[in-house]
């Protein structure tokens, strides 16, 4: 049964519009089995250092592989530093003074350097880190199907580009995910990582100072309380750096609760309550509800959302190489 089991998986991920890509092509399960045994749990064993040690982690490093996965593909550039010819994604806007973690997956790359040189890639590092960040603060533990390699250049405009905007409209937000062959029950899945991790104030003002009619004409004041609450965090000018959890209810945890937060109009950023307010047909408010209602269902989505992501443009086989470090293309 348990050699079917892979079998079955891949045939479930392909039915479900997945390409499973390993060598020659194919990204496959156990890809380290006899080249790196313990590559995965030398990954878990330090996610999980490194989210005791700061529990904002889990959420910075499942954020690390979406940007990654959003400008090019799975395959590392976001890790790539200015050098030579290479523009750094890392001073993208949406990434600036932003994105964090680098440091951990630096401190991992060099385990596995130790224990199999030139072996695992840093596209896979990322997509194992985000798997066991999740499992660390509550959510769902997925196979990562693995045999990436990593980009030999990065795409400074892609990531302006591509990745979505914190004030992002629906229909701007369907079109991002769709360019990169996701559809809406993964937007508003992969929605679901904002249950934990916080934002900075310069990405939610905008959300907390433009009224809209709905909150404008609120007799009952349903929402005014969470917006007094954010003004005092952020300003409507200075202090752009201030961070506020993007739940403010179970901000350490991976749950549904973020759905729960917009049904109640009180998600964090702009991107997250359109979901529901520009939303005229119901199809996504549906979803919304469903996620909110079933927290297995939700947990369940998310996964297989992610493990879709997961391989989005991912170079294999002779494309790309395997870095020894993850900042720099090899010599």
């Amino acid at each position: 049964m348990e050699t079917i089991r892979p079998l079955l998986i891949s045939l479930v991920l392909v039915l479900n519009g997945v390409e499973i890509l390993g060598e020659d092509g194919v990204l496959v399960l156990d890809y380290y089995k006899e080249t790196c045994p313990l590559a995965e749990e030398i990954v878990s064993r330090n996610v999980e250092i490194a989210v005791l040690r700061d529990p904002r982690m889990a959420a910075s490093l499942l954020r690390l592989h979406f940007h990654d996965c959003f400008v090019m593909g799975c395959d590392a550039s976001v890790l790539l530093d200015n050098y030579g010819d290479i523009v750094s994604e890392k001073q993208a806007v949406p990434n600036l003074n932003s994105l964090r973690g680098f440091e951990v997956i630096d401190g991992i790359k060099y385990l596995l350097e130790e224990a199999c040189p030139l072996t695992v890639s840093c596209a896979d590092i990322l997509a194992m880190a985000a798997r066991d960040a999740v499992a660390s603060r509550g959510g769902r533990r997925w196979e990562v199907w693995l045999g990436r390699k990593d980009s030999i250049k990065a795409s400074f405009d892609g990531a302006n580009q591509f990745i979505p905007a914190p004030n992002s409209s629906l229909e701007s937000l369907i079109a991002s995910f769709k360019e990169q062959g996701l559809d809406i029950e993964d937007l508003v899945a992969l929605s679901g990582s904002h249950t934990f991790g916080k934002a900075r104030c310069s990405s939610f003002r905008q959300r907390v100072y433009d009224i809209n009619i709905e909150e404008k004409y609120d007799r009952y004041k349903r929402y005014r309380a969470f917006r007094r609450s954010l003004q005092s965090i952020c300003p409507d000018s200075g202090r752009d750096n201030a961070i506020a959890p993007l739940d403010f209810e179970t901000p350490a945890k991976f749950d549904n609760r973020y759905y729960i937060n917009l049904l109640e109009g009180k998600g964090l950023l702009g991107s997250d309550n359109v979901l529901v307010t520009e939303d005229h047909e119901g199809e996504i408010r549906e979803l919304v509800w469903a996620f909110a209602s079933n927290q297995e269902l939700f947990l369940t989505s998310f996964a297989d959302s992610v493990v879709k992501m997961g391989n989005i443009n991912v170079l294999t086989g002779i494309e790309g190489e395997i870095r020894k470090n993850c900042r720099f293309v090899n010599p």
